[in-house]
């Protein structure tokens, strides 16, 4: 169950001043829980705060660092299946894909608590003429600083871990706003942070609304801004002034089933129900796009709509339901206007496209019109579509035909084929025989084009949350 109230965390403390901010049970769309909701005042607290640990964080050995976070990772242990109940109630997650939230959750922190102690320099050979005999040069990577962090709803415990546990691996204070509609993740991750010794200040999780979350991005006391979210992330970019930003903007992931998959159709349907409705759609690499080759393309489309008609929805609270509902009922209304132009535009729809509140019937479509926006945009639910190719050609430019470039996927047997797609492909990453919705917490994560700026993995992110220093020496 979860608390009636929950405080929001300056400088490492919990505060309760009110309990002004309802979050509600997705599925049941009543309130479930309150949480304090912090002022201007609490966030300049919190970001001077932030300065005032600069140096304490810098301070703080590598395996301090380590500590904290492997301590965090066997508390989230302990505390799963509590996690997992409020990620289910706040996100309307259904309740097995939350606990495999939670189960990245804990792999993120043990990865950052592995990179926290690792090296982070090189010796560079700099006599590379006589007059420079008895120089050597050095490297190092130093903090760079207060970062602040913005993250969004679907994924309310891993996306948080994902800026929080590098800023601590990397030696870095930090405020997050974590989104209103889903905070108490990231508000049980602070209170399992609370229970360490980093220093004071070290962290402040506040779920600013939007009057009072625009420090964050344009304070010039941050050095760098991480945000995972919508395009808005472009304009913040340009409010950010000289500090460092970092994007995920999601994106209209697309899949290419090649035409020597036909033996294996069984499987490539299996994933490509996962990749395109878990957590109903609401992922940045949800399989948005299917493109098969013409020649098993009806024997596709048949195994995949019988696959969607099989799909349990309901209550994301029970035991084998796969569909919960979207975040709330506005965004499976938008979705659902989409559906509804792309039908009037010539789409033609195979299975789903019904609406009950914010419950969105898992849809799939065909003959989807080239600017219909559930091809051109993020569509961020329950939908997919497909078309058939003829050529490798045809399906590499189809996939690229596109304003984002997150990840893609590609099922096929020809090694030929998969190189081409890395070479070719305008992503940033490329899934060979699985769907582009595959991710593991220590790989680089980030996309091109309209889908971002850098990239996040734990490594990666610490690498921007860190600047090289340079030091020669001269013998003598």
């Amino acid at each position: 169950m979860l608390r009636k109230t929950y405080p929001y965390y300056l400088a490492n403390r919990p505060q309760q001043p009110n309990a002004a901010l309802a979050v509600l049970d997705k599925y049941s769309g009543k309130v479930a829980t309150r949480v304090a909701l912090p002022d201007a005042r609490a966030t300049e607290k919190a970001i001077a705060a932030a300065v005032k640990a600069t140096r304490p964080m810098r301070e703080f050995k590598p395996w301090a660092r380590q500590a904290v976070l492997q301590h965090c990772a066997s508390r989230f242990a302990e505390r799963r299946d509590e996690l997992a109940y409020a990620l289910c109630v706040e996100a309307g997650k259904p309740i097995a894909d939350a606990a495999g939230e939670v189960t990245r959750l804990i792999e993120t922190f043990r990865i950052a608590a592995e990179e926290a102690v690792r090296g982070n320099g090189e010796t560079m050979n700099l006599e590379l003429a006589s007059r420079l005999d008895g120089y050597h040069g050095y490297t190092r990577r130093v903090p760079i600083g207060p970062v602040s962090f913005i993250t969004p709803f679907n994924f309310p415990l891993n996306l948080v871990a994902h800026k929080v546990a590098p800023a601590i691996a990397a030696g870095c204070p930090f405020v997050l706003k974590p989104a209103e509609k889903t905070p108490i993740g990231a508000l049980l991750i602070g209170e399992v942070l609370a229970e360490t010794d980093l220093p004071r200040g070290a962290f402040s999780i506040l779920p600013l609304d939007g009057r009072h979350a625009a420090p964050l991005v344009e304070d010039a006391r941050f050095k760098l801004l991480s945000f995972t979210g919508g395009q808005i992330g472009w304009e913040l970019k340009a409010r950010a002034g000289h500090k460092k930003v970092t994007l995920e903007l999601g994106g209209n992931a697309a899949c290419i089933v090649d035409a020597d998959q036909g033996a294996k159709l069984d499987h490539v349907v299996e994933r490509l129900i996962f990749g395109a409705f878990y957590q109903s759609g609401q992922s940045c690499i949800s399989v948005q796009r299917i493109y098969a080759h013409a020649d098993i393309y009806d024997a596709l489309k048949k195994k995949l709509v019988a696959a969607v008609k099989k799909l349990r929805a309901g209550d994301p609270k029970k035991k084998g339901t796969f569909l919960g509902p979207m975040i709330d009922e506005a965004a499976a209304a938008r979705l659902h206007g989409w559906i509804g132009e792309a039908r009037l535009a010539g789409a033609r729809l195979l299975c789903g496209g019904q609406r009950k509140g914010s419950m969105l019937d898992a849809t799939l479509m065909e003959n989807v019109p080239r600017d219909a926006r559930v091809n051109r945009q993020e569509v961020f639910g329950p939908f997919a579509l497909l078309a058939p190719f003829t050529s490798f050609d045809d399906a590499i430019a189809m996939v690229n035909d596109s304003d984002f470039g997150l990840q893609a996927g590609i099922f096929t047997d020809s090694l030929a084929h998969a190189m081409r797609a890395w070479n070719e492909l305008e992503q940033g990453g490329v899934i060979v025989n699985d769907v582009p919705s595959f991710r593991v917490d220590n790989m680089p994560y980030g996309g091109v084009k309209l889908s971002g700026l850098g990239r996040e993995g734990v490594r990666y992110a610490i690498e921007d949350m860190t600047e090289l220093r340079l030091m020669v020496m001269r013998e003598g």
